[in-house]
């Protein structure tokens, strides 16, 4: 029987073990840089929810999670607008605190690049970037990326907390969106 996501699917870019291996690499690392310091994850919502859930289950130091949401997306395109607007902003104070945010996806750098500004004017003791997947080749913004799960090609892709329309985060890989396919 097929499955509703497989006709979207030109390949397999990243498998399940792929992924839990290199997050479990990032865990450590991450554990070893901020050990004695005062950690909040900052996960932006929502394609970043399956990557903190499994990243913060790697990290063997104490620390807090906090969520922000942000859209530069419109529902029927596929490219960034340029604007960015703050759906749900954080829960909590972060100034005099480690800030670690923790992206799904970074391409142009536009969104990021807002969300920094926006963190480091409520002076965080440090503010530093963990992304899982990373556009290098489509970055307009010039940024300092601290932790890095994977550098991909300039493809549309989708699943492990990443969407097709709304559709398919929860598939355990990432996977590659067949040209000019649409979730209807």
């Amino acid at each position: 029987m097929t499955k509703p996501w497989e006709k979207f699917l030109a390949e397999k870019l990243i498998d399940e073990e792929q992924l839990q291996t290199r997050i479990r690499e990032l865990g450590e690392q991450i554990s070893r840089d901020y050990e004695g310091k005062d950690l909040l994850l900052i996960c932006i919502l929502k394609g970043g929810v399956s990557f903190l859930t499994d990243l913060m289950r790697q990290i063997t130091i104490p620390h807090e999670i906090d969520f922000m949401a942000v859209s530069s997306y419109g529902r029927e395109i596929r490219e960034s607008t340029g604007i960015v607007r703050i759906l749900k902003d954080l829960d909590q104070p972060i100034d005099g605190r480690h800030v670690l945010i923790v992206e799904d996806i970074i391409d142009t750098g536009y969104t990021l690049n807002y969300i920094t500004r926006n963190l480091e004017a409520r002076r965080p003791a440090s503010l530093k970037i963990c992304t899982l997947l990373d556009k290098a080749e489509r970055r307009q913004v010039d940024m300092k990326i601290d932790y890095t799960g994977f550098v991909i090609p300039d493809k549309f892709v989708f699943g492990y907390g990443l969407d097709l329309d709304e559709k398919f985060r929860n598939l355990p890989f990432i996977g590659v969106v067949k040209p000019g396919m649409v979730v209807k």
